[in-house]
């Protein structure tokens, strides 16, 4: 028996057809539809023709895919994107046809298709210089596969679009039987140039990767590409670039309001546990350029994978998925605010499903912290807070000169004193559960219950999904 797998990102529009045609298949038992937060009807649609759903963990189309995977109830598994048109009706009786011969252990699908600009630039040349043995696959990037579960628990899953190509080589060094069936001409939602500059991005990062791993290239290349990477995608300006047509804004703060309580310590608990962790609570009065130094000290020598596997723990509130998600229903692009690390927040924010994230930059040489932290620079606006150098409400002031929201449509949601500034710089204020009368008084509103209680305290004129743009999907 079989079990077909979508992950799905606002895939409204054909996520009812790709549903159906797994129906279709006698053999297929079990469809499992991995939601990403999706704002257009998906998971809805989804159910209705047919589907289990299940919200993936965190948002990226790796993470979603290893979620179905867990998940799964048959041996046999069948990956499907969610933006999928033109399909053949005997796609998964081709694409499975030798796993039950046992000539396979995974199966990639070959097709025609228009586009597929991030396969011919990127993906198909790295591939031919570093690992030439696979550089015949014809679509190395597309997610119709079909694999035995078995194989998928050996492997590692990358995070986002780099996942099709790591797992196909990661299965070649393991010595997987590896097959590609052509299933005819598929066609595919296309992609803005800025989406696809961002695929390109994770896709080289991932085979480059791959290629230091199993020694075809220097370690110290590929740090370098992740260092230069990383960097970028944490200037507030690349978020900004993103947010165009945007109307409305809502921020919220990382610690107590999207997480149930502060980072540090439970960041240090679970990456130096033996350590006394003292000096990161008494950081936590001192100003953030000087707090900054002291935590960075203190995380000296973690490496990022243990901080990243540490942020995927931190306990978020119970109602903070559901918060981002209807605020973005509701027209607003969601960004998630901390003077803490950005490896940390960026992987809060997709857990909730959030658009962007602003914090500082940790250093890392050869995959660990140095103990450096470059402050954002966003925050440091010279001529921004009066009392501050490095303000919250300084990161929201280059946010609205960039992208032109009026300030009366952006939201903030704090609850600690290095809020206050956030608040002086929006339209509307929540201090959720306020742990000051400073922050109490110095917000528009305070919700002292549940997170979800600020969904009615929205700005006048965000009340309905209609005004939303959805974001783009996980075709590759």
């Amino acid at each position: 028996m079989i079990t077909v797998i979508v992950p799905a990102l606002n895939e409204s529009a054909t996520i009812a057809s790709v549903v159906e045609l797994a129906r279709r298949d006698p053999r297929v038992t079990d469809i499992l539809v991995v939601d990403d937060g999706s704002i257009d009807g998906t998971p809805e649609l989804a159910a209705a023709a047919g589907a289990r759903i299940l919200t993936s963990t965190m948002l990226g189309k790796g993470v979603s895919m290893e979620d179905g995977m867990r998940a799964a109830r048959n041996e046999i598994l069948v990956y499907l994107d969610g933006d999928l048109s033109h399909l053949c009706k005997d796609l998964i009786d081709r694409l499975t046809a030798p796993l039950f011969s046992d000539t396979a252990d995974l199966v990639k699908a070959s097709f025609s298709r228009t586009g597929g600009r991030v396969t011919v630039l990127t993906a198909k040349p790295l591939l031919r210089t570093f690992f030439p043995e696979l550089a015949h696959f014809e679509q190395p990037l597309g997610g119709i596969i079909a694999v035995r579960r078995g194989l998928l628990r050996r492997l590692r899953f990358e995070n986002d679009y780099g996942v099709d190509v790591a797992l196909l080589i990661d299965a070649a060094v393991v010595g997987a039987r590896i097959a590609e069936v052509d299933v005819g001409h598929i066609e595919h939602d296309s992609h803005p140039l800025e989406v696809l500059g961002d695929m390109a991005t994770q896709v080289v990062r991932a085979l480059l990767d791959r290629a230091v791993r199993y020694g075809r290239l220097t370690a110290r290349q590929i740090d370098e590409v992740c260092e230069v990477e990383r960097h970028t995608q944490a200037e507030l300006a690349v978020a900004a670039g993103k947010m165009k047509h945007l109307a409305r804004l809502a921020l919220l703060a990382m610690d107590q309001v999207v997480l149930s309580g502060s980072s540090w310590p439970e960041l240090a608990r679970r990456t130096r546990p033996a350590e006394d962790s003292r000096p990161l609570l008494d950081a936590v009065a001192l100003p953030p350029e000087e707090r900054m130094t002291r935590v960075g000290s203190w995380f000296s020598g973690v490496s990022r994978r243990s901080l990243e596997d540490a942020a995927r723990r931190l306990p978020l509130d119970p109602d903070a998925c559901h918060v981002v998600v209807s605020l973005r229903k509701a027209g607003f692009r969601v960004g998630v605010v901390t003077h803490g690390f950005h490896v940390v927040s960026e992987v809060v924010r997709r857990r909730v499903f959030a658009d962007f994230s602003l914090a500082h930059l940790m250093r890392f040489k050869s995959g660990k912290a140095t103990g450096q932290v470059v402050l954002s620079p966003a925050m440091l606006d010279v001529g921004g807070c009066p009392r501050h150098t490095c303000c919250k409400g300084n990161a929201i002031k280059y946010l609205l000169d960039r992208t032109g929201v009026d300030r009366c449509q952006v939201l903030a949601v704090g609850a600690e004193e290095d809020d206050l500034c956030m608040f002086e710089a929006v339209g509307r204020s929540v201090a959720f559960r306020p742990k000051s009368e400073a922050v109490r008084n110095a917000a528009d509103q305070a919700a002292e219950g549940d997170l979800a209680d600020l969904l009615t305290m929205l700005p006048a004129g965000a009340d309905g999904p209609e005004t939303a743009t959805p974001a783009d999907g996980h075709g590759p």
